[in-house]
């Protein structure tokens, strides 16, 4: 994947960010520093980083795709009532399946994600 000035602005403007914005809300962020760029582009940028493993996304049921910068296996907390999602602040050691179980050798596993939600200190607290 060649380097683009869009390509860096996006990911510049997304390792800013620990709370994994949608595209929506990074398309606001970048075009602060490039005017004219239009919200596809910044659509496209996202997911070929993504399918390049610079950069994960993580797509939850209601069709609502965040991008975290880290590409690194790791937890997320997700709050139930706002959507807020962050890194787990503590390691959690993410199990590799094991590699001979007869049940894949008629699958591949392409990635995994270990969640844990509840609510947020906001919602808690009823600022939201």
């Amino acid at each position: 994947m060649r380097e683009t000035k869009q390509r860096r602005i996006i990911l510049e403007e997304l390792k800013k960010h620990m709370d994994h914005p949608g595209a929506d809300e990074l398309y606001h962020e970048v075009r602060k520093v490039l005017p004219r760029i239009s919200l596809g582009t910044v659509y496209r940028n996202l997911d070929l980083l993504s399918e390049c493993g610079v950069i994960r996304k993580l797509e939850y049921g209601s069709g609502q795709k965040r991008f975290d910068p880290n590409p690194q296996p790791h937890c997320h907390f997700r709050c139930v009532k706002c959507g807020s999602v962050k890194d787990l602040p503590f390691e959690i050691e993410v199990p590799e399946p094991d590699k001979n179980h007869p049940w894949l050798k008629t699958r591949k596993i392409l990635g995994a994600n270990l969640e844990y939600y509840g609510l947020c200190t906001e919602c808690m607290a009823g600022e939201h």
